[in-house]
C-alpha cells in the first residue's frame, strides 16, 4: 500500500480527531455526515479512508492508543521520570475517557469477530514499562513495581472518576497513586 499524500494524511488525521471528540462528547451528533462536516471535508473523503462506521470508531480507537503510547519519549526527555509518568497518567485518563465514548461500537466490532484491542494491552504495557524503568534508573520510582499492576490502578481510577465532570477527582486520585509509586529515602 502506497503512502497517503500530505493532503489525504491531513484529512485522514482531521478526521480521526473530529471522530474522537464526536464520540466522547454526551448528547453530540456522531453522523458520519456531521463528522465529515466538522473534519471540513465530503462524505466521499470520510468513506474513502473509513468505508464503514466500524473502520472510523476502530481507526480512532487505534489513533489514541498510538498518540498515548507513542509520547513517552518525549515526555521522559521533558521532566523527571516521576513528572514525566504523572502528566502521562492524565492523557491515559483522557485515553480512557475516549474509549468509553467508543464501547459499544467496538464491541460490535469484536462480535463480528475483529479484534480491536489485540495490540492494546502490549504497547500500554510497554510505556508503563518505559517510565518505570525510568524512574528506578534515576531514583525517583520504585524499583518493585509491575507495569500490570499501575495500569490496573489507572484503570480503576477511570472508572471511580472517569467522567468528564469528575477530573478533579481524577487528578487527586492519580496523585495518590503516584505518592504510592515514589522512590522513598
Amino acid at each position: 500500500m502506497r503512502p497517503l499524500r500530505a493532503d489525504a494524511r491531513r484529512n485522514r488525521d482531521r478526521l480521526l480527531e473530529v471522530a474522537v471528540e464526536a464520540f466522547t462528547t454526551p448528547g453530540r451528533d456522531v453522523s458520519l455526515e456531521a463528522i465529515a462536516k466538522a473534519a471540513g471535508v465530503g462524505i466521499g473523503t470520510l468513506y474513502r479512508h473509513f468505508p464503514t462506521r466500524e473502520a472510523l470508531v476502530e481507526a480512532a480507537y487505534r489513533n489514541e492508543v498510538a498518540r498515548l503510547c507513542d509520547v513517552v519519549p518525549q515526555l521522559l526527555a521533558a521532566a523527571p521520570p516521576d513528572r514525566a509518568m504523572r502528566t502521562w497518567m492524565d492523557r491515559f485518563v483522557d485515553y480512557m475517557t475516549a474509549k468509553r465514548g467508543m464501547l459499544d461500537t467496538l464491541r460490535a466490532i469484536v462480535a463480528s469477530g475483529g479484534d480491536p484491542f489485540a495490540e492494546t494491552k502490549g504497547r500500554m504495557r510497554g510505556a508503563v514499562e518505559e517510565f518505570l524503568t525510568a524512574g528506578a534508573e534515576a531514583g525517583t520510582l520504585r524499583s518493585d513495581l509491575a507495569a500490570e499492576d499501575v495500569l490496573a490502578a489507572l484503570s480503576g481510577v477511570t472508572l471511580a472518576a472517569g467522567g468528564p465532570d469528575q477530573r478533579d477527582q481524577a487528578g487527586r486520585l492519580l496523585d495518590l497513586i503516584m505518592d504510592g509509586l515514589r522512590a522513598r529515602g
